[in-house]
């Protein structure tokens, strides 16, 4: 059986042995990546430097919530705004694989500028086994590439540190229960952000509906949860494809783009069943999804495919 009070003690130890200098860490206010600070910081203290990158492709409110959370953790946190960078450098990029990997490389780039301000030798990340299985190497067929694994730069000159890298996800949040992270429970969100759940051309525009969407898809499950009328769902979304198809807004033609939902049940995101949701739920989802994207959504649709064959994110 895991135990997380051991874990913790023991990771820290090594990183106390092997960090002789300061590090950075990529820290984007998900369970695995606090997981990793909050150790970390228990081992180096000062010398741990929390670099939070608000992308541009985060979620409703995200960044705010981030920051008093990792500072309500006492964490050395500074934020880097870098939303024009990203759009700039994902331009009209729409093959996953190529968005995963420019991400990747710009977080890199990003760090090493953070790392010739404070001098870090170090990066500590997040890491977790998922992770490097669906990214490929050796023998391993790549599912797709994680950021923090495929998308690594070769000439990269920081010394990364993976505390979690043997861990799965229900054992991470073991991890985030015991030093009580108020994120243990969190959902999962992609690394890359709302880069891979907005399909087809990268644009601001593109990007604000599809972060409106996730908005309510996670309002919506999270209430009807909180009323009794379903589970809640491991990980739960919208994705904006560029789908198009026609429609009707009031007495006008309409031709928009589609709206897809996903909500599914896991234990450690290696497989998955897609959940059983309310249609009564489903329906003001689509209502408000369409109400709130007039114009730019005309049709909402269900996801119910399983992980195999599908994975959980569209990308």
């Amino acid at each position: 059986m895991f135990d997380a009070a051991s874990f913790i003690e023991e990771s820290a130890q090594k990183m106390k042995d092997e960090i002789d200098d300061i590090a950075i860490i990529a820290c984007s206010g998900g369970v695995d990546s606090t997981v990793a600070a909050v150790i970390a910081n228990q081992a180096i203290g000062d010398r741990l430097h929390c670099v939070y990158v608000d992308t541009g492709l985060m979620r409703k409110n995200e960044t705010k919530e981030i920051q008093d959370m990792l500072a309500a953790h006492g964490l050395n946190l500074t934020t880097i705004f870098a939303e024009d960078r990203y759009f700039e450098a994902l331009g009209d990029v729409t093959e996953p694989e190529r968005k995963r990997k420019i991400i990747g490389e710009l977080f890199i780039r990003i760090f090493e500028e953070e790392q010739e301000k404070v001098g870090a030798k170090y990066l500590v990340q997040g890491t977790i086994a998922p992770d490097w299985i669906e990214s490929g190497g050796g023998v391993r067929d790549t599912i797709k590439s994680h950021h923090n694994v495929g998308g690594l730069p070769e000439d990269m000159t920081l010394e990364v540190v993976e505390p979690l890298r043997d861990l799965y996800k229900d054992e991470v949040r073991d991890l985030a229960r015991e030093l009580k992270i108020r994120v243990a429970d969190r959902q999962p969100f992609p690394g890359p952000g709302l880069a891979v759940r907005c399909l087809g051309p990268l644009t601001k525009e593109r990007v604000h509906v599809v972060r409106e969407a996730c908005a309510i898809v996670e309002e919506e499950l999270e209430a009807a949860a909180a009323e009794g009328k379903m589970e809640i769902p491991w990980q739960y979304f919208a994705a904006l494809l560029p789908v198009r198809s026609v429609g009707v807004h009031g007495d006008v033609r309409a031709y928009g783009e589609t709206v897809v939902v996903r909500a599914v049940q896991s234990l450690d995101g290696m497989s998955a069943r897609y959940s059983t949701i309310p249609h009564d739920v489903l329906a003001k989802i689509s209502t408000r999804i369409t109400n709130t994207v007039k114009g730019a959504v005309n049709r909402v649709v269900y996801d119910i495919t399983h992980k195999p064959p599908g994975t959980i994110e569209w990308e």
